[in-house]
């Protein structure tokens, strides 16, 4: 039974303000933030109104237009380079807050929850000096005349982002850091599951930083019309969004009516191919591992695992061995590699889902569970699962795994694609040129071959078909906020 006992260090309500126009705001209205490893209260955030959101954009929009943000690359990589230094100074209360509001365990804030997000911002501040923001084109001759040719790069303006709620620090740092990067100003808002998280970054930017008043603006709120307000906007004209590929498509139709650029990086269903000639017990225990990963809730998680049929028995009993080895409860126990699911809801889901599978014809091999107090899901396994049914078609954001059996590599390419994402994947052999092969096959916008780990500041982020446009991270992530100019001279 899992202990769930973080809480705020003194034992009261957290609570943070919104960065208006350089400003902190309390808000009207605020609303509960609940620990998820408890389900009982753990601070509270500002509900955002619309005349907060749309106070929010005339600040990014007059920043952009009448001061040098967008030109002065020297000042904009101090500013980053002042932000990283800030956030590495306040690591531990970003970790205590991490653990309590978002669920992730201590180990996963020393990684990719908290720690390695800072390496983003470190990583644009330096882009921000050596990207190269002009490309000679050479001359040409016309009409009897020599003319230059060059493309300038420039800010594309003021960008609305929106985060998810799963790893709140990575995807809100991987919009912030390039945009600013770039030259643009930021409105962003936290997910309503994890508003505070957001919302501390916006105070450090305002305490410890000379990023000028309305450069970067923080929001949190439920209200559904504050995330409208800011896609449809005309003063807006960058939209990055993490979150469902169902309301990515609402983001963009809406975003349409004005033809923003629009940035999405949406959901997954992600397969891990185990191909018959690899280390079985390996691919074993980095798919039951990965699965539970920050309890499943995660984009790019292999959330399939595709095995030959004449071992599907035997790695379904390995996967189930490794599984009942992965401890889980309380967050904040450093002995604890699994947290919980961040909601009631999202728990509800799961399991629902779960269940449809069972009755569909999947076996329950391990898990399919509610453990309380807090909202735990034991770690899942189900076995002869039929490509084509829901559960190896929709995305579950738990620790649920599907053990799909295939014929040979064609029928394993065939499943991989079997599916309306292509966020991520991986291939396990004991013949790299073959992982390539069949990795090169798989429509995916990242592919890690015998647990390999691309993630990483430097490497760009994204998806395929239904799982997004655009990437984030890398020199792509600075290009996503960047507008191309022509130019051509006459040559004297």
């Amino acid at each position: 039974m899992p202990q769930g006992n973080a809480t705020a260090g003194d034992g009261r309500a957290v609570t943070r303000r919104m960065l208006i126009d350089g400003e902190l705001v309390a808000g009207e209205r605020s609303f509960a933030s609940l620990n998820p490893a408890t389900g009982q209260v753990y601070g509270y955030a500002p509900e955002a109104s619309i005349a907060d959101t749309e106070a929010a954009i005339a600040a990014a929009r007059r920043a952009f237009d009448t001061t040098d943000w967008s030109t002065n690359t020297e000042f904009r990589a101090h500013c980053l380079e002042q932000f990283y230094a800030a956030l590495r100074a306040d690591v531990e209360g970003l970790r205590e807050l991490t653990i309590a509001e978002v669920g992730a365990t201590r180990m996963m804030t020393h990684a990719n929850q908290l720690e390695t997000p800072f390496e983003i911002v470190n990583y644009f501040a330096g882009l921000t000096r050596t990207y190269p923001r002009t490309e000679e084109l050479g001359e040409v001759e016309d009409r009897g005349r020599m003319h230059r040719r060059w493309v300038e790069r420039e800010a594309s303006g003021v960008v609305a982002a929106i985060a998810a709620y799963n790893y709140p620090h990575q995807l809100a740092l991987a919009k912030l850091a390039p945009a600013l990067a770039a030259g643009c100003t930021v409105v962003l808002k936290g997910a309503p599951d994890t508003p505070l998280a957001t919302l501390a970054l916006g105070e450090v930017i305002a305490a410890h930083t000379d990023i000028p008043a309305g450069v970067v603006n923080v929001l949190s709120g439920s209200d559904i019309e504050v995330g409208r307000t800011l896609t449809t906007h005309r003063d807006v004209d960058v939209v990055s969004f993490t979150g469902s590929t169902a309301v990515g498509r609402q983001i963009m139709s809406a975003a349409g009516d004005s033809l923003k650029r629009v940035f999405l990086e949406l959901g997954g269903k992600s397969a891990m191919v185990v191909l018959d000639d690899a280390d079985f017990g390996t691919a074993a225990m980095f798919g039951a591992f990965s699965v539970c990963s920050h309890a499943g809730q995660g984009c790019a998680i292999t959330t399939r695992m595709l095995v030959p049929r004449d071992r599907h028995d035997e790695v379904a009993e390995m996967v189930a061995g490794f599984m009942s080895k992965v401890s889980y409860g309380d967050p904040g126990d450093s002995k604890n590699y699994m947290g919980p699911l961040i909601s009631e809801r999202q728990r509800d889901k799961v399991h629902a889902l779960v269940q449809r599978a069972v009755q569909a014809g999947a076996k329950l091999v391990c898990g399919g569970e509610k453990v309380g107090p807090g909202y735990f899901y034991t770690p899942t396994l189900l076995a002869g699962v039929d490509p084509d049914s829901e559960i190896a078609q929709e995305e579950v954001f738990g620790p649920v795994l599907a053990l799909i059996p295939f014929d040979d590599d064609e029928d394993a390419v065939r499943i991989a694609n079997n599916s309306v994402y292509g966020l991520s994947g991986g291939v396990f052999s004991a013949d790299e040129d073959r992982a390539l092969a069949v990795a090169r096959r798989i429509r995916t916008g990242t592919m890690s071959i015998n647990g390999g780990n691309y993630f990483h500041p430097d490497v760009p982020f994204g998806g395929y078909k239904q799982s997004g446009i655009g990437r984030e991270m890398g020199v792509a992530g600075i290009e996503e906020f960047l507008e191309q100019k022509s130019f051509a001279a006459v040559v004297a």
